[in-house]
């Protein structure tokens, strides 16, 4: 596992300790921050722009599809025809 910096923690420390008396606000919006994972985010973030050592952001997971995890085939959605109904066009294109 990688290790944070002392700047790192101070920086995230600080960074709590606003969202929990109301005066961490976020980026362009302005907004009031109450979610403990953005407060560590921004602190995180604020310690990268410092130049702390902390650890690259993890790259995002990409979701797959049900065929490429089975390795089969997705289905495709056609549907059936009867036989009676292709007697009847076979017939109208013959005459």
């Amino acid at each position: 596992m990688a290790k944070y910096g002392e700047k790192a923690q101070s920086k995230v420390k600080r960074a709590l300790h606003e969202r929990k008396t109301g005066e961490l606000k976020s980026g362009r919006s302005g907004k009031k921050v109450t979610s403990r994972k953005q407060a560590i985010a921004i602190g995180l973030s604020e310690a990268r722009k410092a130049g702390a050592k902390v650890p690259k952001k993890a790259a995002k997971k990409t979701t797959r599809t049900s065929a490429k995890r089975t390795g089969r085939p997705a289905k495709k959605s056609t549907r059936k025809t009867t036989g009676r109904s292709t007697r009847k066009t076979a017939r109208k294109s013959s005459r």
